[in-house]
């Protein structure tokens, strides 16, 4: 369980901003914080991350209290069991992919998690190139497993994704899945792409000027209905083609194309360019427009 309550004044856009929020993690959850730019979610990374000191609050992580204000607790950074996914790689120019992992063990640590990450992230074909032989998306894989050579608790990861393409994007959404399971960890994302949002998170905080506004599933936020059944996936709306009396709706699901057949009452409130979700009912698919919060 993470127990995070903090306060901090920050300078917005808008002048002096107080963030304040409080959140409950349980152990083993894929959390996303969600918001506009600048409403102080990288600020909460960074201030449990102990990057960033907060001016009053607490940070509990398994009973065991990282920050506390109020008698002074303040726990370093290399101590806090932490995995970091930036937006930028930060990879050291002039060591080879294996050379990155390796420096950033600790003292005395097993060297054999780098062998497993290497495996686990695919690495193996690009373990002996330097970074500027690697493309966007390998640096970031390389990055990804850098952040998880000391075996974290709590992996952190500050919308890791936006400057890739989609296919890249997917891949490592996968990555980072298969690896928060694998290693049983708790992830919190920041994220503005509402299907990667649904596709990955347990929950979803959003913050709106530095406050906690709603918290929930993703489903139950970007919905209006409940929604069941034996396949969900997300997407955004390409075009919608009339045929006859029904008409076919081109939906981009990662980087494939999915045509789904659709009555007039279906698409009326539809248009290119719509995320939506495609779930079954009774054996037929329905189309759900996603609500942006």
């Amino acid at each position: 369980m993470i127990d995070i309550r903090l306060k901090k004044k920050l300078s917005a856009a808008s002048g002096e901003m107080l963030l304040d929020v409080q959140l409950e993690i349980k152990a083993g959850e894929f959390i996303t914080l969600y918001g506009d730019s600048g409403a102080g979610k990288t600020s909460v990374l960074r201030m449990l991350a102990g990057l960033m000191q907060p001016d009053e609050g607490k940070i509990i992580v398994d009973q065991n209290t990282w920050f506390d204000s109020e008698n002074g607790t303040e726990l370093r950074t290399q101590r806090r069991p932490i995995g970091f996914l930036f937006q930028e790689y930060a990879l050291f120019p002039n060591m080879t992919v294996r050379e990155n992992l390796l420096f950033a063990l600790d003292k005395g640590q097993d060297k054999a998690i780098v062998d497993d990450l290497i495996e686990i992230i695919e690495l193996e074909d690009l373990q002996h190139r330097n970074p500027d032989k690697l493309s966007g998306g390998q640096k970031q894989r390389v990055a990804l497993a850098r952040a998880l050579v000391r075996k974290p608790r709590i992996l952190m990861l500050d919308e890791p994704f936006s400057a890739l393409d989609r296919n890249m994007r997917i891949k490592l959404q996968d990555y980072v899945l298969k690896v928060h399971r694998q290693f049983k960890l708790t992830t919190l994302l920041i994220s503005h792409e509402i299907s990667e949002v649904i596709k990955m998170s347990d929950r979803i905080f959003i913050i709106e000027n530095g406050k906690i506004v709603k918290n929930d599933r993703p489903l139950s936020l970007f919905t209006n209905q409940q929604v069941s059944g034996k396949f969900q996936f997300t997407g955004e709306i390409i075009s919608i083609e009339k045929a006859d009396v029904i008409y076919i709706v081109h939906i981009l699901v990662g980087a494939n194309f999915v045509k789904i057949i659709a009555d007039q009452t279906d698409v009326a409130e539809l248009q290119a360019g719509d995320q939506v979700l495609v779930a079954s009912k009774a054996f037929n698919p329905m189309i759900i427009k996603l609500n942006k919060v």
